[in-house]
């Protein structure tokens, strides 16, 4: 049943945003704003209302729209990208549409729900210039639009706890983005030979075994990016692909990369089967393949020799004395492994309910292994993530565990990312830095160390640094993490840039509770206390259906408080304090 003063229905919601965004404010800002601000009034307007559609909020580059009908919505997206294909001053702006029909919730002017929630997780995944659709969505409109689409397969999309079946538009009538754009927007290649390896597919007829050819490509993603002379495409990118059906240039042109790693994990008892092919993704010939049958015993050697097969193959010099040792096997113990997989497999959905799991995993995996540096991280990581979720005396049990990891192996970066992370919260900033560097510099193709050294730079009061490592970051991830988004809008925020903090806060999808509150003192520090008061509205909402019961603002408000005071500047800390006093915050 809906809350007082709230109402449920369903709707057709469509989600829009501007790709590349990030590279084009970089490129030229004024003129990317000027074009966006353009493109809203022109283009995207008009079509939403012409199609009886409620534009609910702008965010950022971002767009929610919310229509009667899913043919509206629909043949609403479809108009907006042949507008804009046909606007020869726009080629630069390029939206992702995602589509979703599904229940809502209605609170004034806002709306918010699992159908809100798809329809932005679909937007991520689809191509620029395109739309895509959920499987309700495109149920409700086959036969209806006169647009033709194809079935992408399953999609495991974040914050959702079922694969998504999408559809993507394929009018080849009126393509979306013509040739010219098309050959525009296709990525730079690096200067040195890159690389995307795509999900392993799960061959075990088992969907619980998910984590384990989820793990084995993360292993390997992990090794290859140990390589300096390898351009190494991150996770978070190359998992946008799982569970589709790709052509192997498309995935190339995406991702701006020169090779794709296809594979397949069949696990069976005590045995393992692993398939791995090379292609050229340029011309989708094959380079390399090989099967690994194998005892489950020697999956580290099986992704050994697979990491050492790749870099032999791939055009240019690779680091010899890498390629020798280029694996830190994560540990000696076979069961202590799948208990690592697991931990990790719990703690990337970042569920507070999941944290008992995934440590139960990680303190199995260091019963199995007590010189296992991974597994101690992972166990340092749950109770870090315990402070994240309000629990401030999990930081000091998580600094422990951490320092644990990394005497065990000073060069494991996995380790070293979580020591800096503890060492942030327990007020040693510097320190943290020094760690994160010291990962980038053993696994310089990985987004995730270069997007926590940034992160780790803004705790430091290092600004400009920390916005030119979250520009390093995003070309290697593509598809940009929340918290670079969080962590920019922080150091734009603490530069009293607090039109551009909020542009970077607003294009957090699912935003946690603690967003609102950071784009509460921005509005209210740019002058705008009627959005800064909403957005308290907003905190006040995100807390109570996070906590289920009776909002206690001022002690809420007192945690935020003391997560500011880990920040070295004590102007900083003081600049957001002031914010939220301006926004009417209770400090």
């Amino acid at each position: 049943m809906a809350e007082e003063g709230t109402e449920r229905r369903l709707a057709a919601i469509m989600s829009a945003d501007v790709a590349g965004y990030s590279r084009l404010m970089g490129k030229d800002e004024a003129g990317t704003l000027s074009a966006l601000k353009a493109l809203r009034k022109d283009v995207f307007a008009p079509q939403v209302a012409a199609h009886k559609g409620r534009i609910v909020k702008l965010m950022g580059d971002g767009a929610l729209v919310e229509f009667p009908s899913i043919v509206n919505a629909v043949d609403c997206a479809i108009a907006v990208q042949r507008a804009l294909a046909d606007r020869a001053t726009d080629e630069a702006i390029r939206l992702r549409i995602g589509i979703n029909l599904g229940d809502i919730i209605i609170e004034g002017s806002d709306i918010y729900g699992d159908g809100v929630n798809v329809a932005a997780r679909i937007q991520e995944v689809a191509e620029p210039g395109g739309v895509a659709l959920s499987a309700t969505a495109h149920e409700h409109a086959a036969g209806k639009v006169e647009a033709a689409f194809e079935d992408t397969g399953e999609h495991e999309l974040k914050n959702i706890d079922k694969p998504v079946r999408v559809y993507r538009w394929t009018d080849a009538a009126a393509d979306p983005m013509p040739s010219s754009a098309r050959a525009e927007g296709t990525l730079p290649l690096p200067d040195k030979p890159s690389i995307a390896v795509l999900p392993f597919t799960n061959m075990s007829g088992d969907p619980e075994q998910e984590y384990f050819s989820d793990g084995i490509t993360e292993d390997i993603i992990t090794e290859l990016s140990r390589f300096p002379s390898l351009f190494v495409i991150a996770r978070s990118s190359s998992f946008t692909f799982k569970g589709a059906a790709v052509n192997v240039s498309e995935v190339g042109r995406k991702l701006g990369v020169d090779y794709v790693v296809e594979g397949s994990v069949r696990k069976a008892g005590n045995r393992v089967r692993i398939t791995a092919q090379l292609v050229e993704a340029a011309t989708g010939n094959h380079i390399w393949a090989d099967r690994y049958d194998r005892d489950l015993e020697d999956v580290f050697a099986v992704q050994d020799e697979v990491v050492a097969t790749i870099t032999a193959n791939l055009p240019g010099r690779v680091d010899d004395a890498r390629v020798a040792h280029s694996r830190q096997t994560p540990t000696d113990s076979l069961p202590a492994y799948d208990c690592i997989l697991r931990g990790n497999k719990h703690l990337r959905n970042y569920r507070h309910y999941e944290v008992p799991d995934a440590r139960a995993a990680f303190e199995r995996a260091v019963e199995l292994d007590p010189n296992s540096a991974r597994a101690r991280a992972g166990l340092a990581f749950t109770y870090i993530q315990d402070y994240f979720w309000s629990d401030r005396d999990a930081r000091l049990p998580g600094l422990e565990h951490a320092e644990r990891a990394v005497a065990l192996d000073r060069d494991e970066p996995e380790a070293l990312l979580v020591l800096g992370l503890a060492l942030a919260k327990n007020e040693r900033p510097d320190e943290a830095v020094r760690m994160l560097e010291r990962a980038v510099a053993i696994v310089p193709a990985s987004v995730d160390m270069a997007t926590m050294l940034g992160i780790m730079m803004v705790h430091a009061g290092r600004h400009d640094e920390a916005l030119e490592a979250f520009r390093a970051s995003s070309r290697l991830g593509l598809f940009q993490l929340d918290w670079a988004h969080e962590f920019t809008g922080m150091a734009q925020f603490f530069q009293h840039r607090f039109g551009e903090a909020i542009d970077s806060f607003e294009r957090i999808v699912d935003p946690p509770s603690w967003i609102h509150s950071y784009l509460a003192a921005s509005y209210a520090m740019n002058g705008d206390d009627q959005s800064a008061a909403k957005q308290v509205e907003a905190l006040v909402r995100s807390l109570s259906h996070e906590m289920g019961d009776q909002v206690d603002l001022a002690h809420e408000v007192d945690l935020l408080v003391k997560d500011i005071m880990v920040y070295k500047r004590p102007e900083d800390r003081q600049l957001m304090i002031d914010g939220y006093r301006k926004a009417g915050l209770p400090v």
